[in-house]
Formats: C-alpha cells, sequence, structure tokens
C-alpha cells in the first residue's frame, strides 16, 4: 500500500475512534456544546495543546489521563467548532444524534479531503516531524484563530478560522497516528 492509502486508512482508524467517543458524550450531555461560542470552542483546545506542550516538556504528568485522550479531543473540538460556524452560535440548540453525526462527518471528511490534496503537494512531510513539532503547530494555529477572533473575523491575505480548525484536526490526527505507529 502506498503511503497515501495508508495515510487514508490511518486517518479513517483514528477518525472512527474520535467519532465513537464524541457520539458516546452525546449520549450523556446530549448537544449542550451548542451554548459554546467560537472563543471559547478555541479557549478550550488551547488548553488541551497547551496541556500536550507541558506533559512533553516536563517528561511527566500528575493527572492520570495521557496525551492522546487530548489530542482526540482536539480533533472532536475543532469538529465542533467547524459545526458552531456552520449552524451559528445563535440557531438550534438541540441536536439529534443522527443530525449530528451528519454535521460532525461533513466537517470531518471535509478535513480529510483538505488533508488528502495537501499531503500530496507535501509528499506525507509530517512523517518526518517530530510529535513535539505537531503539538508546536497546533499551538501556533490556535494564536492565529484567536487573532483573528479578536480581528472580529477579519482577514487581509491569511486563511480564515475554518481553515485553521481544518489544519489542527489534521496535524491532531497526524500526531495521533504517529503515536500509535
Amino acid at each position: 500500500m502506498n503511503d497515501k492509502g495508508k495515510t487514508e486508512q490511518q486517518f479513517e482508524t483514528i477518525i472512527q475512534k474520535c467519532r465513537t467517543i464524541f457520539l458516546t458524550k452525546m449520549k450523556d450531555y446530549g448537544s449542550s456544546w451548542r451554548i459554546l461560542r467560537i472563543p471559547s470552542l478555541t479557549d478550550q483546545i488551547f488548553i488541551k495543546a497547551n496541556r500536550i506542550r507541558s506533559i512533553e516538556s516536563k517528561g511527566i504528568r500528575k493527572v492520570d489521563e495521557g496525551i492522546i485522550p487530548e489530542y482526540i479531543g482536539i480533533v472532536n473540538y475543532s469538529v465542533i467548532a467547524l459545526i458552531q460556524l456552520e449552524l451559528g452560535e445563535e440557531g438550534e440548540q438541540n441536536l439529534s444524534p443522527e443530525e449530528a453525526e451528519n454535521l460532525y462527518n461533513k466537517n470531518v471528511y471535509s478535513s480529510r479531503d483538505l488533508m488528502l490534496n495537501k499531503n500530496h503537494d507535501y509528499a506525507e512531510v509530517w512523517r518526518e516531524m517530530r510529535l513535539s513539532s505537531l503539538t508546536d503547530i497546533i499551538l501556533m494555529k490556535l494564536m492565529r484563530i484567536k487573532q483573528i477572533e479578536d480581528n472580529m473575523g477579519k482577514t487581509f491575505i491569511s486563511e480564515g478560522i475554518d481553515a485553521n480548525y481544518q489544519d489542527i484536526i489534521n496535524y491532531s490526527i497526524f500526531a495521533l497516528i504517529k503515536l500509535e505507529e
């Protein structure tokens, strides 16, 4: 199997795990996340990415939860952010599990398609990157999102918030793939 096919298969395996957690939490909490504004989601993702970086730097953790659940949380919160951007923060608060899953799939596979196109152009270079670099890039993307949010969503030349969330999904999945290999 070529690297493209391998990456696509690994992406699907990771997404199945992330989706399962998302849907299980939907059973526990419903779509309570619909109340969150985009900057709140950005901050939630920032907390998770910063914890990963702290664990990577210190080499130890005091909370009995490793970095894999944090990366999964980053994927899921990023998908939620994309859904929020699509539906609007003031839209219907209650989503059925089926509606939420359809929106989840739509956004995660849109991110996957972007990843496959970029992967083609960049020749799978992420496989040669350090895990810590993936974490740093995620944090940089979050800082970009925060700046765009502070600019009321306006950019002059750069990609918008949605493209940055898609990149965060993909870099997190790359990190999860590397952690499983």
